[in-house]
């Protein structure tokens, strides 16, 4: 289980479109408003990693058309959320702007590509168990290592305002997280 719990660890703190999500909305909107983004990730990453111990993940890889749906929704949803950081205006937030809820957070998960293929690559860690168990332990450890990660970066953005007292430095942030996302967009297909 350590080899597990840290090979989920260095997949997940690793910059990701999670890792650039939480620290953006924490220093968007403060840790407390990022809350239930960062519990709708934990959940989600939880289901990802347990359906792939039931064998999704393999599906998903033995299915080449499965696989470039996603990747193309992927890469789409992905895109669109970089395009909302790269517009990110004043300090002054708008009435519009709002952090990510919690049931768009999971949903996200289904279409993260990191998240697949480290849980994908963490089967390896539990192949000897069988497919419940593999999913249950997958699941649980993906959301117990994953919710202090969360915690982690989106706490460090909600620090990041006092380094951003300006409209012009918030811009310059916003989109280079944004530049970090679009990049994400283009490697779901390698």
């Amino acid at each position: 289980m350590a080899a597990l719990i840290g090979f989920v660890f260095f997949g997940l703190f690793s910059p990701g479109p999670n890792v650039i999500l939480l620290t953006a909305s924490g220093a968007r909107f403060g840790f407390r408003a990022t809350l239930p983004h960062l519990v709708g990730v934990v959940l989600g990453v939880g289901i990802t990693a347990f359906a792939t111990g039931l064998g999704l993940g393999w599906l998903v890889q033995a299915v080449p058309a499965l696989r470039i749906v996603l990747s193309l929704v992927a890469a789409g949803w992905i895109l669109w959320i970089a395009w909302g950081l790269w517009r990110v205006g004043p300090l002054r937030r708008s009435a519009h702007e709002r952090p990510m809820r919690l049931v768009e957070a999971v949903f996200f998960q289904w279409v993260n590509p990191k998240v697949w293929a480290v849980a994908v690559a963490a089967t390896a860690h539990v192949h000897m168990l069988g497919p419940w168990a593999k999913a249950t332990a997958l699941a649980l450890t993906f959301s117990g290592v994953n919710l202090f990660v969360c915690l982690f970066w989106a706490f460090a953005g909600s620090l990041l305002p006092t380094l951003m007292q300006d409209d012009r430095a918030r811009m310059v942030f916003m989109r280079v997280m944004a530049v970090g996302l679009a990049v994400f967009s283009v490697l779901v297909f390698l």
